[in-house]
């Protein structure tokens, strides 16, 4: 896909050159060519490492784990491929192995929206082939499995790669054709995964590998994938992912950390220091509010405004900060003139973009209210 503009900065800055609009060598060079937000992945807002972990989106944003197999721990590495420009990447260490089950399935994915993928013109006989480049290293050697999965149509389509040596870093390219069945819904709702597979069960692995677009059937998606889980010596790094439009890979497009935060907060944001886990009895750039008359359970007059609007509504964790007693979450800390405590709250006339006021039982007396909160639209 060539792109549809190019600027006289572009030029003087040196990201496209005479040379290249001379020759027609532009394509797959306008800004945010890389459908994969943090692929570099270095905003990790939640936490840096996490512990004998569950799935969901854990450490580096916009990358969920799904676990099926042993007992992992998440975090994000400061172990790279040399001389890359990469400073960090997405480690799974395995601390208790196992064999897969049938049904388990361990997997890190990326899910995205589909009006960021109109372009790809899928469902159409003009669908765009795409490119899928990363960085992986690995203990366990042998076959992985990368897969697209459309979600509004249930189709998919998986390819392999094969890490040759232990503890190595390799630079993987995978390219899925377009599809021309099944056009991507134009909305805020989830539509293609992208999914890197780690083990999977029989249920994934029975049939034969789907390497061409079609309806999705289980036992075609993972088809010949090791058995990450089998030791707990095993680590697997992840860095430099990449989805373009074409069928040759281009260079990382590595973006501002302001641009790359800011994509992020998209999906999940907190009023914490960037640094802080969010958690209870932390006084760590916490909202600090007058509070006006009490009117029938409301806290009246707040209105928080998140740092980026929101791909949706999101769902609202509150979180006490070090005033009062009995922190928890779900409560906020609060001053009623002479002394603070803690009341459960919940925020209401929520949008994608603020929280109008919180919500309670035990707002009558207050003056001053503090508290921190963590606010999730992930798909």
């Amino acid at each position: 896909m060539a792109i549809d503009k190019v600027t006289s900065a572009a030029i003087t800055d040196g990201t496209i050159t005479s040379s290249d609009l001379a020759s027609g060598a532009v394509q797959n060079q306008s800004a945010f060519k890389n459908i994969i937000i943090n692929g570099d992945m270095s905003i990790a807002q939640r936490a840096t490492s996490v512990s004998s972990t569950g799935d969901g989106y854990k450490t580096c944003d916009r990358w969920r784990y799904e676990r099926g197999v042993g007992v992992i721990d998440l975090s994000q590495s400061s172990t790279v491929p040399t001389g890359q420009g990469f400073a960090k990447s997405f480690k799974v260490d395995v601390t208790t192995s196992a064999s897969p089950s049938a049904g388990d399935v361990m997997t890190i994915e990326q899910r995205i929206e589909g009006q960021n993928l109109q372009y790809l013109k899928k469902g159409t006989s003009s669908a765009e082939s795409t490119t899928l480049s990363f960085w992986v290293r690995s203990t366990k050697t042998g076959t992985y499995i990368c897969e697209l999965q459309d979600v509004d149509n249930s189709r998919s389509i998986s390819k392999s790669y094969t890490i040759s040596s232990a503890d190595t870093w390799e630079n993987k390219t995978i390219t899925f054709a377009g599809d021309t069945t099944g056009a991507l819904d134009n909305d805020n709702a989830r539509s293609l995964d992208v999914i890197w597979y780690l083990s999977a069960g029989s249920n994934y692995t029975s049939g034969t590998l789907q390497t061409s677009w079609g309806s999705k059937v289980d036992a075609n998606r993972a088809v010949g994938q090791v058995n990450f889980a089998d030791s707990a010596s095993n680590d697997f790094y992840l860095t430099g992912c990449q989805l373009e439009t074409g069928t040759t890979a281009s260079d990382f497009e590595f973006l501002p950390v302001d641009v790359n935060l800011r994509r992020c907060e998209r999906y999940y944001q907190k009023s914490f220091n960037y640094s802080t886990l969010p958690a209870d009895d932390t006084n760590s750039e916490f909202i600090y509010q007058y509070v006006e008359p009490y009117s029938g359970g409301n806290m009246s007059g707040l209105r928080t405004h998140y740092n980026t609007v929101m791909r949706a509504k999101p769902t609202v964790t509150l979180y006490t900060t070090a005033q009062g007693s009995g922190q928890g979450t779900g409560k906020i800390s609060f001053y009623n003139g002479s002394s603070w405590g803690t009341a459960s709250a919940s925020v209401q006339a929520a949008s994608s973009h603020k929280f109008h006021h919180l919500e309670g039982s035990s707002f009558s007396s207050m003056k001053l209210a503090q508290y921190n909160f963590e606010a999730t639209a992930e798909l």
